[in-house]
């Protein structure tokens, strides 16, 4: 009698479906067939000693697993779960009405308990768009999913459970993850817990660089500050992380699902809302930064699980030029695509790049006579900085340290409170006009979306065209100072770039003046700063 279970495998962040076929036949010995790795053939011994556990008995006849479909490598420990309980119905030791309507995975112990898995928010999904009732996952993953009120969520501990579900015999409504014991306790709990990120009131000084912050969290912007040590570019980074907004329920799906994936949601009460913050070291790998693994088991890297959020990599100069380089794709083209002999994995990458570097080895470039480089040092460690990498960095704010006065005065200035009320209402504009669109801030839009939402007049097309010439920017940067106009325009809520005229001369509006002070890095020589 050959019995299926349905199971799922992840391939970036969506899941396709695997079934899970036992049938019991004359013979000896049990195999597992259907490409799988060393994870799931040592899940036969687990589970068969979870089965006698519990009291089944194994069959003393030929066995055979097979994971379909049997092209596509299968790993991981989530098929345990299906598979014993495809071993007991094949068997006909319990009777399972319900085996078909249900989607399961899980992981299990030697007791029959059942441990979390990764990739549940894809696995649930799956669930509701492949017609089935709903999914059956360990109590923990269940969690991730809970938000997935399209089919039923069914959140597990033993095999017990599980088979209580199946026959269907009693109402199974206690199990649903809506119901259990776990998630009223984290329901009753408070809001998620922002993290402590440092209050812009606390940073003395830096306006400049505070009003370039607040641009680049505005309209999801990348940003890098070049200053001396001690000027307070890292806490300034850190302190953007706590002015974004939350994130919409479209952007939580998507970052929920990365982390998913990642195996980094355990235990996370429904989706995620606060923005991600990620901040590697500049010496981690290329593979840590954009993702990477063996076969089609790969996992995401740091540009994806920062994802609608802040990735910050502090000393970029000192970042290996593999990784520089290799962040081009992912800041143009808001994804990373990671290729392999047999697999190709496409995961997003959608993120707010904020760097911070020294101008110079010493560090103190501009600063008086305290630095010690000599010319070709200073131009030496300033070229890691300049090219194709720099071009895709929107706005380049120069830091000063702060005036001692000010340090012993203390005066508090605005605090991230009234920032991040400017930030949220741009960014609601924003939500606004994309909603159709499929993308969330100014930063994602493409040529055609900025031809139709960043109309430019004669005289900022004049003026603009100018500029260009004279700064020397390429037409990345001429199309990214447009986008910096817009989110501008949207920090005062303005409907268009500028219609506004100061007088009749063919001068630059007010936004894209702003905007192209921003790119001091890409004129020709930046020692003259």
């Amino acid at each position: 009698m050959i019995i299926y279970v349905h199971g799922a495998k992840c391939i970036g962040i969506e899941a396709m479906p695997v079934t899970v076929e036992v049938d019991v036949t004359s013979g000896i010995g049990i195999h597992l067939v259907g490409l799988a790795d060393a994870a799931v053939k040592e899940s036969l011994l687990r589970t068969i000693t979870a089965l006698q556990s519990k009291g089944f008995r194994i069959p003393g006849k030929k066995i055979v697993i097979n994971l379909a479909p049997a092209d596509i490598s299968k790993k991981g420990s989530g098929y345990d779960l299906p598979i014993a309980i495809g071993i007991i119905a094949a068997s006909e030791q319990k009777s399972l009405p319900g085996l078909g309507k249900y989607l399961i995975m899980g992981e299990l112990g030697l007791d029959g308990s059942i441990r979390p898995v990764a990739g549940a928010l894809p696995m649930a999904e799956l669930s509701t768009g492949s017609g089935f009732a709903g999914c059956i996952l360990p109590e923990e993953s269940a969690l991730e999913a809970s938000e997935c009120r399209e089919g039923l969520v069914f959140g597990v501990k033993t095999i017990d459970d599980v088979l209580t579900i199946l026959e269907e015999a009693d109402d199974p409504s206690e199990f649903l993850i809506w119901n259990t014991p776990l998630y009223r306790g984290m329901e009753n709990e408070s809001v998620e817990r922002r993290a402590d990120y440092p209050d812009f009131a606390d940073i003395l000084g830096q306006a400049g660089a505070k009003r370039g912050a607040e641009i680049a969290a505005a309209g999801g912007h990348n940003l890098i500050m070049v200053g001396a040590p001690g000027s307070g570019k890292s806490s300034l980074a850190k302190a953007i992380a706590g002015i974004l907004p939350p994130m919409t329920r479209e952007e939580a799906t998507i970052t929920s699902k990365i982390y998913s994936v990642a195996g980094k949601g355990g235990s996370r009460f429904g989706l995620m809302r606060e923005r991600p913050f990620r901040a590697p070291h500049n010496s981690s790998s290329l593979p840590a930064f954009l993702g990477g693994g063996s076969g089609d088991n790969i996992m995401p890297g740091e540009v994806s699980l920062a994802t609608n959020g802040v990735l910050f990599i502090d000393e970029l100069s000192l970042t290996p030029r593999s990784v520089l380089e290799a962040l081009r794709g992912p800041l143009e083209d808001r994804k990373v695509t990671i290729s392999r002999l047999k697999a190709k994995v496409e995961y997003p990458a959608s993120f707010m790049l904020v760097a911070a570097s020294n101008p110079c080895p010493c560090g103190y470039f501009g600063e008086g006579e305290r630095c010690t480089c000599t010319p070709g040092q200073r131009a030496a460690y300033l070229s890691r900085l300049s090219g194709p990498v720099m071009d895709r960095l929107d706005l380049q704010v120069l830091m000063h340290p702060v005036d001692p006065s000010k340090l012993i005065d203390g005066i508090k200035e605005e605090p991230s409170k009234a920032i991040a009320a400017r930030v949220a209402k741009a960014r609601e504009i924003q939500r606004e006009r994309f909603k159709d669109i499929g993308i969330f801030c100014n930063s994602e839009m493409s040529s055609k979306e900025m031809e139709a939402f960043c109309p430019l007049n004669d005289a900022c097309k004049d003026v603009l065209g100018k500029i260009m010439k004279r700064s020397g920017l390429s037409a990345r940067a001429f199309s990214r100072i447009i986008r910096i106009a817009r989110t501008i325009a949207d920090l005062e809520a303005v409907s268009l770039i500028d219609t506004t005229r100061q007088d009749p001369g063919p001068i630059l509006p007010r936004h894209l003046l702003e905007a192209a002070s921003y790119r001091f890095l890409d004129r020709a020589n930046i020692f003259e700063i």
